[in-house]
């Protein structure tokens, strides 16, 4: 199934977000509070993902999408990427088999070919392995970035216009775009949240954020437990989604 973007159709909105997508930030500066490594902090936050997941799963979430490692993150020392790149094996070691258990689609998107073949190999298990669960998916955004993503879609695009012999001067659409985004299977994110203090994007969903709620909290993201993650929900149920309607517009349709 391909969904409509959130600019050309106005999508469905319940009180509790179908998708939330997370920056996971502050693992280092969590860390270093408490002088230690910063590789202590990303272990720690690995560990903070299953209870958000767990909640996810008992708040009727659908959708979960969790920045991992983003293509500007290779910036970073080389001892710590190499160590995140280690924790990202022993994760997919460690919890596929519990997501499978617990009925978890696992997704994990970005430009893979960067990763070594033994963490490519694990990717391509998860994925197959837990393809058919419906309860709740989980995407793991690595050496992902939102302008690769619509860089990477806009050549696919292009490529199958070519091969069913469209002009060179066709007028793309966004629903011709669409298919070819690295999330196509999933609904535009109802939720952001970033965690750590810092408010901005990061180059994160940059076209799927485009009527997303915003949730910045200075939580660093080791700490984000039950009560940080329902009180993001409960800001967002304040919120008022118009997609570009008026307010009367919307109690008109309630009554």
């Amino acid at each position: 199934m391909i969904y409509s973007s959130s600019t050309t159709a106005v999508p469905e909105v319940g009180r509790v977000p179908r998708h939330v997508a997370i920056i996971m930030d502050g693992n280092g500066r969590w860390a270093t509070k408490r002088f230690l490594p910063r590789f202590a902090g990303h272990v720690k936050g690995a560990d903070a993902v299953r209870g958000v997941v767990e909640t996810c799963i008992d708040r009727g979430v659908e959708y979960l999408t969790l920045f991992a490692f983003s293509s500007e993150n290779w910036r970073r020392p080389e001892e710590e990427v190499s160590m995140l790149m280690r924790l990202f094996v022993t994760m997919l070691e460690r919890e596929v088999v519990r997501m499978h258990a617990n009925d978890i689609r696992l997704k994990v998107v970005g430009d893979l070919s960067r990763f070594n073949e033994q963490l490519q190999t694990l990717i391509a298990n998860a994925e197959r392995k837990t393809a058919h669960n419906t309860r709740l998916t989980v995407t793991i955004c690595a050496n992902y970035g939102g302008r690769w993503d619509i860089m990477q879609a806009t050549n696919k695009m292009i490529a199958a216009a070519a091969a069913k012999g469209q002009p060179a001067d066709h007028a793309y659409t966004e629903e011709e775009l669409a298919p070819h985004l690295a999330m196509a299977y999933a609904p535009e994110p109802d939720l952001f949240i970033r965690t750590g203090g810092e408010q901005r994007i990061s180059n994160f969903l940059l076209w799927q954020l485009a009527y997303t709620e915003l949730c910045f909290t200075e939580t660093f993201w080791p700490d984000f437990d039950v009560d940080s993650l329902d009180a993001a929900i409960a800001s967002y149920q304040q919120r008022e989604r118009r997609f570009g309607r008026t307010s009367a517009q919307l109690t008109e349709k309630k009554n």
